[in-house]
């Protein structure tokens, strides 16, 4: 009965896609290269290279009365449709941001990269040798840090679209939503709301420790007692397994922490739990990732109620109807990253400083107004976003505590 009933909810957040359960489970190098997951916008780093040890450039001095050249990286060329939708994406996002500036002069040159690190790295010489400034993209995590070791030979900063922060540092800076920023707002408004413990549950991969990791620092941050922490098998059986366990562990706990997502862990562990009596009406279910992504999630029973983070609604939805209204299509879901990159570069050009795209200028402590909402970005090379914490009820999204307009009020 609960294999059918999982394959069953599976299928409802899959559409057509005639897949079983099993398949959620499948841990790959190819599902690792991803900088951003499609259906949840979750870290993923395995297979990543891992950061270079050269140091931090302080960027080009740039001329107020010259267009700054600005490389952008995109995946077409793979020979993966889905690559050459995003390349599209990316510099549609990025020639809508240029549009908007004010006081800013930049000249976009874009490069194919083919989605792999070798021809990201070849993009990244070229764009070099033709005179780019600052280097937006690649997306993978594996490009990037390729990218990053050329860039950081030439003087040149790299804002990335992964949100890998394994590859984080020295020259290369990333643009995507992390585990740490998301676990952060959680666990704050967690500890507003007179939680007071907590249970995390995680996965036996490294994404999986990633996000327990996120959650445990949150955690002790906030001042929140971390009561278990449960790892279980990255598969169908390995969830099934470990349900006793972790309503075991949660039973001294008032908040559950899951950090799976919607196409692995999150419609399995949200089914089972509630039918082992782990009630979400006297334990509060929180998701380090997206569970508005795909739509069709918010259908699930045991997602009702539960908590998670994401950009300001409300930001993302004018970006988005702005796009479909300029190019005739949906906005890709990482469309505002390059949008992002290119607004943060035109408001540190238009200071008319010769330094604007040095590392102290790019980690300027107020951040960055972005399509989705504030950012800034860190001198370690991550990055913190101002994010709304929304539930879902009655098969809606709920923002239960709004997006910060400041970092002084996001309390970082």
């Amino acid at each position: 009965m609960i294999r059918r009933i999982s394959i069953r909810y599976w299928l409802v957040c899959q559409g057509d896609r005639k897949v079983t359960i099993i398949k959620l489970f499948k841990a790959a190098c190819k599902a690792a290269r991803l900088a951003i997951a499609p259906a949840a916008l979750v870290a993923v780093a395995a297979c990543s290279p891992g950061m270079t040890n050269l140091s931090a450039p302080s960027g080009p001095r740039t001329a107020p009365s010259k267009p700054v050249k600005v490389a952008l990286l995109v995946p077409a060329g793979s020979g993966q449709p889905s690559d050459d939708i995003l390349a599209t994406a990316l510099e549609n996002a990025a020639r809508m941001a240029i549009a908007d500036l004010q006081g800013a002069q930049i000249q976009l040159q874009v490069y194919n990269t083919g989605g792999s690190a070798a021809g990201a790295s070849s993009a990244a010489t070229t764009a070099l040798n033709d005179g780019s400034e600052i280097i937006l993209g690649p997306v993978y995590a594996e490009a990037a840090n390729a990218v990053g070791v050329i860039a950081a030979q030439r003087g040149v900063n790299v804002l990335a679209f992964s949100n890998n922060a394994t590859i984080a540092g020295n020259n290369v800076f990333v643009l995507g939503p992390l585990f740490q920023t998301s676990a952060n707002r959680l666990m704050t408004y967690a500890k507003a709301q007179g939680k007071q413990s907590v249970t995390v549950v995680y996965a036996d991969n490294l994404a999986g420790e990633l996000g327990q990791n996120a959650v445990s620092v949150a955690a002790r941050r906030a001042g929140m007692q971390v009561n278990a922490a449960v790892r279980h098998e990255f598969s169908q059986q390995g969830v099934i397994a470990a349900v006793p366990q972790i309503k075991a562990s949660a039973a001294n706990s008032d908040t559950l922490f899951l950090t799976g997502t919607t196409d692995g862990t999150i419609p399995l562990l949200t089914q089972l739990l509630p039918e082992s009596g782990l009630s979400p009406e006297t334990t509060q279910y929180v998701s380090l990732t997206r569970l508005d992504i795909p739509a069709q999630t918010l259908e699930l029973p045991g997602v009702q109620g539960s908590w998670f983070s994401l950009p300001d609604p409300s930001r993302t939805a004018q970006f988005n109807g702005r796009y479909q209204a300029t190019y005739g299509t949906a906005a890709h879901p990482i469309a505002g990253l390059a949008y992002d990159g290119i607004a943060a570069i035109g408001a540190l050009v238009a200071s008319g400083r010769p330094n604007a795209l040095s590392k102290p200028s790019l980690t300027q402590a107020q951040g960055f107004e972005g399509v989705t909402g504030i950012f800034r970005l860190n001198p370690d090379g991550t990055n913190d976003r101002g994010l709304a914490v929304a539930t879902i009820q009655n098969k809606q999204i709920m923002v239960i505590d709004s997006a910060p307009s400041s970092f002084a009020r996001a309390g970082f």
